[in-house]
């Protein structure tokens, strides 16, 4: 349910109706934009008379919310999130673009220090970098697990990168206390009591798109997590398993479009994964850019023929360079066309 509180309404009156609701064991969600104040209740609000509600005289009027993801619903918080990284503050979403940069998985000191640095001398806003792998095979190389997140924290120190990386199971939380952005893998995306328990934690979480996933479903493990009290989730688009099989996956940058218009959170697309090409990780990362994308993770190494990971599908630094540039070219043509728009 939504309450649209009247223009001009004193907060000690939202506060209390606020305190009203919470009284019926329901859970509230207080959206103050610049022309109207809206409360989204959540919980059974059948508890709720709603002829009661709206006959209220702070009451504008009350909606029904027919989708089963709530808090992640553009109705209850008109207003897009801005999600904040790190010591840095390092901002995604409302306009603020983050570029994630960095390594399938983390391989030595070296390594990752060294395309930190390229990374972050390109532009890049987030270092990012696999310590637990989540692999097809049981004979790949699965990640230098706690090390790699040690090196993570020593490329941290040496760049102020932020840091992105995967967890696979909840009981490895606290090797993450240190980590920026707790990364959720397409394959954990419904795990529901990892989600749960992330939801218990302050951190920003990358959710990863599942690769047989809709987009509801998306939004529903999303609300997992913000159900549990943590709202600091960015969605991402990492390409749909289809019956293509020209490229890794198939991306589905209309997601992005159709994630605005539902939900109030960061948008962000993944072209490594979705491709699995690397030739054609910088066309589909400018397409990410000029249909909204609000950021883009893209998979970096030094030395991609002798990754121990993904190498098909990472850059070399000085290709992340150009794709950094030319993203910046297209979100400056599509911000003035905007603009060019509402003029």
């Amino acid at each position: 349910m939504i309450i649209i509180v009247k223009s001009g309404t004193k907060e000690e009156r939202i506060r209390d109706l606020i305190r009203w609701i919470e009284a019926q064991g329901l859970k509230t969600h207080l959206s103050e934009g610049e022309y109207s104040t809206i409360i989204g209740v959540i919980g059974d609000t059948s508890k709720l008379d709603e002829n009661l509600v709206g006959g209220l005289d702070i009451v504008e009027g009350v909606k029904r919310v027919s989708e089963p993801f709530k808090s992640a619903n553009r109705k209850f918080h008109p207003l897009d999130s801005v999600i904040e990284v790190g010591e840095a503050k390092a901002k995604v979403g409302a306009g603020h673009f983050a570029m994630i940069a960095g390594p399938c998985s983390v391989e030595s000191e070296e390594q990752i220090i060294s395309v930190a640095k390229s990374v972050k001398a390109a532009g890049a806003t987030m270092l990012r970098g696999g310590a637990f792998k989540p692999r097809t095979s049981p004979y790949d190389f699965q990640g230098l697990k706690a090390d790699g997140i040690e090196l993570l924290l020593e490329a941290k120190r040496e760049t102020g990168l932020p840091i992105v990386t995967e967890i696979m199971n909840a009981n490895h939380l606290p090797l993450f206390e240190e980590v920026d952005v707790i990364q959720v893998g397409a394959r954990n995306m419904q795990n529901f009591e990892l989600l749960k328990e992330l939801g218990k934690t302050n951190k920003p979480i990358l959710i990863k798109r599942g690769l047989a996933n809709t987009i509801k479903e998306l939004l529903m493990s999303a609300e997992y997590i913000m159900a549990s009290g943590n709202e600091n989730i960015i969605l991402c688009e990492r390409g749909i398993r289809t019956f293509e099989t020209a490229t890794r996956n198939t991306l589905d940058l209309s997601a992005v479009p159709v994630l605005h218009e539902l939900s109030h959170l960061p948008v962000i697309v993944d072209p490594s994964h979705a491709t699995g090409v690397a030739r054609y990780v910088k066309p589909m990362a400018m397409a990410a850019a000029a249909c909204g994308a609000d950021g883009l993770i893209i998979e970096v190494h030094n030395d991609p023929a002798h990754a121990l990971c993904d190498g098909a599908q990472s850059l070399r630094p000085e290709q992340f360079a150009e794709l950094a540039q030319a993203v910046r070219t297209v979100r400056a043509a599509a911000l003035e066309a905007e603009g060019g728009k509402q003029a």
